[in-house]
């Protein structure tokens, strides 16, 4: 078998979901992390990339998993971010998903303690860089 010498960053998947209902102004669906780093702090749902999915399977086993949604999500691929210190576990290479969804029920799970739909002017502080990632995908709807 071949073995690579060189160190290889972790890759995950986040997800930028945007919630629609008719009357209501958008909002955006996070995530209270159950676990290390920024354990109780908000964060879009998201997370590694196993061995044998793709990264939108990722994505859509993330936010099923997190956030209990699972319905035909349509993701759009918004951009990878790399920033060299944005998970304090080591090097992590994020690729972000944005959908925009029907407002549905959601519950935390797996490593998401809670889940909540936030009003996209009343966003608590984020975890990581997803402060970036929402401006950024924000700035695209």
């Amino acid at each position: 078998m071949f073995t690579y010498e060189y160190p290889r960053p972790a890759v995950t998947a986040d997800c930028v979901i945007i919630g629609r209902t008719a009357g209501s102004s958008d909002r955006l669906l996070l995530v209270r992390r159950r676990n290390e780093p920024f354990r109780d702090c908000w964060a879009l749902p998201g997370g590694f990339l196993n061995m044998d999915e793709t990264l939108e399977e990722c994505a859509r086993r993330e936010l099923r998993e997190e956030t209990g949604l699972d319905t035909a999500v349509r993701f759009e691929e918004l951009r990878s971010f790399s920033t060299i210190n944005r998970d304090p576990r080591g090097r992590t290479i994020t690729v972000a998903f944005l959908a925009v969804v029907s407002m549905t029920d959601v519950c935390g799970g797996d490593d998401a303690s809670e889940a909540r739909w936030f009003a996209l002017d009343r966003l608590p502080p984020l975890a990581f860089d997803h402060d970036e990632i929402v401006s950024l995908a924000l700035a695209r709807l």
